[in-house]
């Protein structure tokens, strides 16, 4: 195509034309907006390094999730911070805790609005890791028991999805056997089957109090320098039950989430992270990017990549801007 019989500026005169010929498009229904959720009354606590973005209590959460559903985000998903921690994460699996509640309040008050919940002990552990620990090692196989009896918990609550994020091996089937032998067949898992062990999540372990209090979680999260290994696990992953699979974290592993899509024939998720979004608000805070665009950018990159769900502390912002875009 020589020019100048081929012009590709033709395609580029108006916005008009620009829109008629866009190859990716991003679109409200493609949001997931996380919601940290705290015991206590009216409890709305900016967190330090995700400046926007708040832990709420049962009574606040509500109308925060109302606006996310009136701006047309389809669904959210929740992760819980318990008043109290042991070595086995007992809050996790308690019918009662601080996200099955969560759950029964937001269906009560929204029933429309896809419930999520983050299935992982890390949260609920006096020790900061996603599985049971004994002399220093992580226990695998014991954890399971307790994930499916968690995921088991929020089924019953009224969850839709349950989304597994620890990483331990074969928890996906244990949950998907746990939730079938208990009536709850129709629950959907989202697994978190390409988890790196990044550094981009330092903001959400202090929004969520569940820094490891000894060494990394690198011997169950993946080494960022693998990309068969992410396929490996998928694979596994929908082998054992998941019926939608998830990368995390997004803008540095779009090469994970594009083989993924390209590879694997099921919805794939993708995670744009707390430290990805401290990094963008920080940089507009102090004058050196445009706010709006660069949010707007970076979630049609991943969207581009492949990803058609995209979990983003974004996702009321760019609901109101595509909104506003639409008029």
């Amino acid at each position: 195509m020589p020019f100048p019989t081929h012009r590709s500026r033709r395609l580029r005169k108006n916005p008009a034309i620009l829109r008629m010929v866009e190859e990716t498009s991003l679109s409200v229904n493609d949001l997931i907006y996380p919601v940290f959720v705290c015991e206590g009354e009216g409890v709305k606590t900016e967190i330090g390094s995700m400046p926007g973005i708040f832990r709420f209590s049962l009574d606040q959460m509500v109308p925060d999730v109302k606006e996310a559903a009136d701006l047309g985000v389809p669904a959210v998903i929740l992760f819980g911070i318990p008043d109290k921690k042991d070595a086995v994460g007992s809050e996790a699996y308690n019918p009662d805790g601080i996200v099955q509640r969560a759950v029964r309040k937001i269906k009560a008050a929204i029933p429309d609005m896809i419930v999520i919940t983050d299935v992982c002990i890390d949260e609920y552990t006096d020790h900061g890791h996603c599985g049971l620990v004994e002399d220093g090692k992580i226990l695998n196989d014991p954890t399971l028991e307790l994930l499916a009896e968690m995921a088991q918990t929020h089924a019953q609550a009224g969850a839709d999805i349950v989304a597994p994020s620890d990483m331990m091996d074969g928890r996906v089937g244990a949950i998907r056997q746990a939730l079938d032998q208990s009536g709850f067949d129709e629950t959907l898992i989202l697994a978190y089957s390409a988890k790196y062990a990044s550094a981009y999540y330092g903001p959400f372990r202090e929004a969520a109090d569940s820094s490891p209090k000894f060494g990394d979680r690198s011997t169950y999260q993946m080494d960022p320098a693998n990309s068969d290994e992410a396929i490996r696990e998928v694979l596994q992953d929908i082998e054992e039950g998941a019926d939608m699979v998830m990368v995390k974290p997004a803008l540095a592993y779009l090469d994970i989430i594009y083989r993924v899509r390209r590879e694997i024939n099921v919805p794939v998720a993708a995670y744009n992270v707390s430290g990805e979004y401290s990094l963008i608000v920080a940089a507009s805070q102090n004058g050196w990017v445009d706010r709006e665009r660069i949010i707007m950018e970076t979630l049609l990159s991943i969207r581009r990549a492949g990803a058609k769900m995209i979990l983003t502390y974004f996702a009321k912002e760019a609901a109101k801007v595509l909104a506003r875009r639409r008029e």
